[in-house]
């Protein structure tokens, strides 16, 4: 049986349907099983746990032969951080792994991540990392670029409801956006692939767009023309500091687009595709998709 942690995730619930299609037995643990009837309905066995309650996940963990851990804490609020969910909560759930003598576990991890990270997220992800490959435990670390369907969420909304789109900075800076559909083969080739085990699989998408692209992208594909708004660096890192404490996944939103500003965020997926050949799916396509009932508001 295969445990999967954040199975209402997009991701987490992706996985999960494509594995019980594919016949295997699966178990899908959230903090609110309540909203997983759809994947009940498929087939697997919904549980109630949460990284930050140790026997939730040893109960979670009893009989399964692996692991997918695909929960971040990255828009959430009060207790719910990196630090409690993708840090300590990820060491709770690889010592519960091994508890139960779990065979093997994947870790969705974030491209780039390491110990001195400016943003938490990164620097929690690489701890947690650390903390599986010194664990004794069979293992797979997946880590993706930006996905793309998280940020076209983001750019487009303010230009669908108001004519407006909000640019971190300058937005010229080339960053690569991966479709959570390409990471979800990814997880599952960590669970199902002998030839991925002990491997740390870097997944991006097929090319580097700015934020200015990805907004005349998303005006090409919706037929609308909006005013574009930057918002200065200077004023990104006074909102971040301000936002700190009042709403601390803003404030960790904002500092992530002041970083995509400055910072070499380009992918190339040529090694990986020669390790584990197949398409990748482009920007326009997922927004043509995921924009196509909008485009039409």
């Amino acid at each position: 049986m295969i445990l999967v942690v954040g199975a209402r995730g997009r991701l987490g619930g992706l996985v999960t349907r494509r594995l019980l299609a594919e016949g295997h037995t699966v178990r899908a643990m959230s903090r609110t099983p309540g909203k997983l009837a759809e994947l009940a309905h498929a087939g697997a066995e919904v549980v109630e746990g949460d990284l930050r309650d140790e026997t939730s996940i040893a109960r979670a963990c009893q009989g399964i032969d692996s692991v997918l851990s695909a929960a971040h804490a990255f828009d959430s609020r009060g207790d719910n951080t990196p630090q409690t969910v993708d840090e300590r909560g990820g060491r709770q759930l690889i010592a519960a792994a091994r508890a139960a003598g779990v065979n093997h576990v994947v870790m969705m991890s974030i491209h780039g991540a390491r110990a001195d990270h400016p943003i938490d997220l990164f620097r929690c992800k690489f701890a947690t990392e650390q903390a599986l490959k010194t664990s004794g435990l069979s293992y797979t670390i997946v880590r993706p670029t930006a996905f793309m369907e998280l940020w076209l969420t983001i750019i487009a909304e303010p230009m669908l409801k108001r004519g407006q789109a909000l640019l971190f900075g300058r937005a010229v800076n080339p960053l690569n956006f991966v479709s959570v559909d390409d990471v979800a083969r990814f997880a599952l080739i960590g669970l199902l692939d002998p030839q991925a085990r002990n491997l740390t699989i870097e997944v991006g998408g097929p090319e580097n767009l700015s934020l200015e692209q990805v907004v005349e992208l998303i005006e090409r594909v919706t037929g609308r023309t909006v005013k574009k708004q930057h918002i200065p660096l200077p004023a990104m890192q006074a909102m971040c500091l301000l936002m700190r404490l009042i709403n601390p996944a803003f404030s960790r939103q904002i500092a992530t687009g002041a970083y995509m500003d400055t910072h070499d965020m380009t992918f190339d997926p040529t090694p990986l595709l020669q390790r584990f050949p197949g398409p990748l799916r482009r920007m326009e396509e997922v927004a043509r998709s995921q924009l196509a009932v909008a485009s039409l508001a």
